[in-house]
């Protein structure tokens, strides 16, 4: 990605304190990987790109957990308010981990509350069980096991217009708990975070004729490996781009 080399870094810190968007509203692109990388040299050269010890591009590792009859996945599905999301997101490379729960916001946007968190435990939210009523309530988190995992690569942008943010994901796969495993090396996922308006990237986008799509890294991933579940919010995004 040499477009990328060209930009400007940001560091971490500076990233959080001008574009930290806890609550926001996400908009989400499925596209090959190759028209992804098209698109970089359009940037606005004002981008910036997180860098933290010399990288750009870093390894994640999440595990996804839910009840036994899927109810994080099934809200999700269904389309339901109230719904939520739970998992540990690991960063590979500098090997510091996260408890998280994402929540649907008052006017449709997306709230996320995080808790440091050891990296021994990423595949178990017991500890950080008081932390997921506080936020949650008890009834929500009951008999919680890691249900998914997924690993891939991830380069941040800055824009400094609108103070959004953009991710590009790429090498992804996912681990059933049951051993099945998907993996699409071809496929890249943008995910611009704003405030409330359309970011660069998104017109930037949206000029290549390229649209916001339904996916969640969670429940489409989990319906592609178990395709007895339902799953009518992503089947166009499944079926042009998680067929196995």
């Amino acid at each position: 990605m040499n477009a990328v080399a060209c930009l400007g870094a940001i560091g971490l810190a500076e990233l959080t304190a001008k574009a930290a968007l806890q609550t926001r509203v996400d908009r989400k692109y499925v596209l090959p990987l190759a028209d992804a990388l098209d698109l970089l040299p359009g940037l606005d050269p004002a981008t910036r790109v997180l860098e933290m010890r010399g990288i750009r591009t870093f390894r994640y590792a999440s595990v996804y957990f839910d009840t036994p009859d899927l109810t994080s996945f099934r809200l999700t599905a269904q389309r339901r308010r109230r719904r939520f999301k739970i998992r540990t997101r690991t960063y590979v490379d500098t090997a510091e981990c996260w408890l998280e729960a994402k929540t649907e916001g008052c006017r449709g946007g997306t709230v996320k509350s995080r808790l440091p968190y050891d990296l021994a435990d990423r595949d178990t939210a017991e500890p950080g069980r008081w932390f997921l009523e506080g936020v949650l309530g008890a009834r929500a988190v009951t008999r919680l096991a890691l249900v998914l995992s997924t690993h891939y690569r991830r380069t941040t942008f800055y824009q400094p217009a609108g103070g959004s943010r953009a991710t590009l994901d790429t090498d992804l796969s996912w681990i059933g708990t049951d051993g099945s495993a998907l993996h699409v090396p071809d496929l890249a996922v943008i995910e611009t975070k704003t405030g409330a308006a359309a970011s660069p990237v998104d017109r930037l986008l949206w000029a290549h004729g390229h649209r916001p799509a339904r996916i969640s890294k969670y429940a489409t991933g989990l319906a592609a490996l178990r395709p007895e579940l339902p799953a009518v919010p992503w089947r166009r995004t499944l079926r042009r781009h998680f067929t196995r």
